[in-house]
């Protein structure tokens, strides 16, 4: 262990949430949904598709990533949240494309949420802070 760095009380092991991942089947279509119909801009990426990621404003980032053995999971309780400006006007638009809604307007004490679907299965919150 003399190579092991210590880790003290005053020191967090952990530093932020580097990315949130999910599992793509299709890497071509999920990026239609997350560029065109989420309006996500493209980071860096893989040149085969296997790879790719959206960096998010105000920090973190999105990774995508073609898998054949693990499958994507709207139901597995894991998800993103994208916080809004306007969650009525979204969610017009998302309905006007036909996405797929998991649950519509869940109230809570700090914000208004919806759950989407995403082109590959995963689920995606959407949600917007009450106004002060």
């Amino acid at each position: 262990m003399a190579t092991a760095e210590k880790n003290d009380a005053s020191s967090p092991m952990f530093k932020k949430v580097a990315f949130t991942c999910y599992p793509v089947k299709d890497a071509q279509r999920a990026r239609a949904f997350y560029e065109g119909t989420l309006g996500l801009k493209r980071g860096s990426h893989s040149k085969d598709g296997m790879w790719t990621e959206y960096d998010l404003p105000g920090g973190g980032c999105l990774g995508l990533f073609a898998s054949n053995d693990i499958q994507p999971s709207s139901s597995s309780g894991g998800m993103i949240a994208f916080e809004v400006a306007d969650l009525d006007v979204l969610i017009a638009r998302l309905k006007g494309e036909g996405i797929e809604f998991k649950a519509e307007m869940i109230p809570s004490p700090v914000c208004r949420m919806s759950i989407i679907v995403d082109s590959e299965g995963n689920a995606v919150m959407l949600h917007e802070l009450k106004k002060k």
